[in-house]
């Protein structure tokens, strides 16, 4: 089997039709599966009390994808090794009037995580390329602009301290087709269906064209985006998990020095 890429160089073109969503990169079954990604969560665990203690960087997790892609589900199965004590999971929905108010990135500056933390957006900043275009909610010099002024604002977190990871999940038409008639199949899934869901999976040719621009205009060198293989949730589940460890990995989070002559003193 051909080993397909997770992201691309900044520069190139995405086209999600040449990333099969249900790739699965040589592992059989979720069994396989299953132990690397429990050794991946006991690592991030690590990782993430170690940048707690450091109190000097932060990372964030940026989730896109389409409806039923599985961004709850990869938040439930493969954060669960951090502190909920420095995690912070922030959903971003449809703006209020005090949101409207402001620049369409105030309220994800305020989501930002503070030195030491791990931020989880759940949905994200672009929203505001996506639904915006196909729903024509704003003019096309406003969202056209918006892909640089995001950009600028990735890479002002950068500099401050902030390591971006950003990961589109991708599934096809008919996997999602199948996710959301087992919602409606099971009363006790039944609540996650809205009738507008149907009414956007019938953009869904429009979504994958918007989903191409916000990925090609901005996968930079220090905010890449990786294209995550969905269809199979153990194996997307598995892929973040490596990618999340890859990247604290790389960060070396280190615990600071302590006092001098602690080693010395005994409680009584």
């Amino acid at each position: 089997m051909k080993k397909q890429p997770l992201c691309l160089a900044p520069g190139r073109k995405f086209r999600l039709r040449d990333f099969d969503a249900g790739y699965r990169g040589g592992i059989k079954n979720k069994k396989n599966a299953r132990k690397e990604l429990d050794e991946n969560i006991a690592v991030l665990a690590d990782l993430g009390y170690r940048l707690y203690a450091e109190d000097r960087r932060s990372l964030l997790l940026v989730l896109q994808g389409m409806d039923t892609a599985g961004k709850d589900g990869t938040i439930r199965h493969v954060m669960r090794g951090f502190n909920p004590q420095s995690c912070r999971v922030t959903s971003f929905k449809q703006p209020g009037v005090e949101e409207l108010a402001h620049d369409f990135l105030w309220r994800v500056n305020l989501a930002v995580p503070r030195k030491g933390f791990v931020g989880i957006f759940n949905r994200s900043h672009y929203e505001d390329v996506l639904v915006v275009r196909i729903h024509k909610l704003v003019p096309k010099s406003e969202w056209e602009s918006r892909y640089e002024r995001i950009n600028l604002f990735e890479k002002l977190l950068r500099d401050g301290g902030t390591t971006i990871v950003k990961v589109f999940l991708h599934i096809s038409k008919e996997e999602q087709r199948r996710r959301l008639q087992a919602r409606l199949d099971d009363p006790n899934k039944r609540w996650k269906f809205s009738r507008a869901d149907l009414k956007e999976r019938g953009y869904w040719n429009d979504y994958q064209r918007v989903y191409e621009a916000a990925l090609t205009r901005c996968n930079t060198e220090y905010a890449p985006w990786h294209v995550v293989p969905a269809n199979r949730k153990w194996y997307r589940n598995l892929v973040v998990s490596r990618i999340l460890r890859k990247t604290l990995e790389k960060m070396s989070p280190q615990y600071p020095p302590a006092e001098e002559g602690l080693e010395r003193l005994v409680v009584e």
